[in-house]
């Protein structure tokens, strides 16, 4: 199996080089399959150094697209997939917050033949720091994404979603910043795919360590998930 990794990166100069590390030393290979990674960086035109870092640090053989101004998360998440190849596509924030040991949690029931498409979910699992409003939030937004779309999640905002790559082609997405992942979850439900969820551990972190999203970004959130109910 091929699985692309994209990396939407922005601002990450003090994780940057260990997160990719952690990415290439992570052993995704799932009883006795081989799992092929294709790395895809997508620097989103960073402020603090960044850029000139990831020249230096990229691992030999990723594809690394600059985006040439910002244009957020969502953005390059779709700048990403256009240069991915592989049977599968999984998101890989540039911070320390999710494990890239743990993406194999999210293959074991694909190439067990239990699922198709598997989101990793922190409510599940292990969970350290995430603040009390990121927490109602995150509940909120997903408990709204069951009402409307007749799902089961427990993490509708999970960073680690494992899709199979045409599918993820084929979904038309238009994010530009975090509303992604309400986007990108109503349009997988819409066309009919099944999306389990496995246990992962989540260490979060602050704003003044670098946190981007906030508060303000589920009313987007909230806007994609009532407009996709009934767009395509």
């Amino acid at each position: 199996m091929k699985l692309s990794v994209i990396i939407p990166i922005y601002n990450e100069r003090d994780t940057i080089k260990e997160i990719l590390d952690r990415v290439q030393a992570a052993d995704l290979d799932v009883e006795g399959v081989r799992v092929e990674k294709e790395l895809v960086l997508v620097e989103d035109c960073s402020t603090d150094g960044t850029r000139d870092l990831l020249a230096e640090v990229a691992p030999a053989g990723a594809t690394v697209v600059y985006h040439a101004r910002n244009q957020g998360k969502g953005a390059a998440i779709r700048t990403g997939l256009a240069h991915t190849g592989g049977d599968y596509v999984v998101i890989q924030d540039a911070d320390l917050e999710y494990d890239p040991n743990e993406i194999r949690l999210l293959l074991q029931p694909v190439l067990a033949g239990r699922a198709t498409t598997v989101y990793g979910s922190r409510f599940l699992g292990k969970m350290r720091e995430m603040t009390l409003s990121q927490w109602v939030g995150n509940k909120l937004l997903t408990i709204l994404t069951n009402v409307l779309y007749g799902a089961s999640l427990t993490d509708m905002e999970t960073c680690y979603k494992l899709i199979p790559g045409p599918v993820a082609k084929s979904l038309r997405l238009r994010a530009q910043r975090f509303d992604f992942e309400p986007e990108v979850t109503a349009k997988l439900i819409k066309q009919g795919q099944r999306i389990l969820e496995v246990p992962i551990t989540y260490s979060a972190r602050e704003s003044s360590e670098g946190k981007k999203i906030s508060w303000k970004d589920g009313f987007p959130a909230l806007w994609a998930l009532l407009k996709y109910r009934f767009v395509d």
